[in-house]
């Protein structure tokens, strides 16, 4: 079930780019956070750096997926994705938790409406 939207007071923290740094940024499908397994989560890799020439690393280890720049996730753990010329991404962490308050991944200010998702 998913429940009722509330109002939240957030104070957001935005860190600055590196001049010059490439860096790849992984798009989670669907888009809520913690993701989890039972949720057939997609993992894209973004960013710059060449197309198909993709590095993962499941748990800071390189992982099966080489060259592949979008794959749906079948093992719990913590994944990051490079490209030649780019910085890793930052981890996104896969769960196999039971229950789980998801929120949605998007940019919130102060006074914003937000829907959470309690699941189980």
């Amino acid at each position: 079930p998913t429940v009722p939207s509330l109002a939240l007071g957030l104070a957001g923290w935005c860190p600055g780019s590196h001049a010059g740094a490439q860096t790849r940024q992984i798009l989670v499908e669907p888009p809520w956070r913690p993701a989890v397994l039972w949720d057939q989560v997609t993992l894209t890799c973004q960013g710059s750096g060449t197309a198909g020439a993709t590095t993962w690393y499941k748990d800071r280890q390189r992982w099966g997926q080489q060259g592949r720049d979008r794959f749906t996730v079948t093992e719990i753990g913590t994944y990051q994705c490079e490209r030649s010329g780019t910085e890793r991404s930052s981890p996104v962490r896969v769960s196999n938790d039971w229950l789980v308050l998801q929120v949605p991944v998007q940019v919130l200010l102060e006074g914003d409406t937000v829907t959470l998702r309690c699941r189980g």
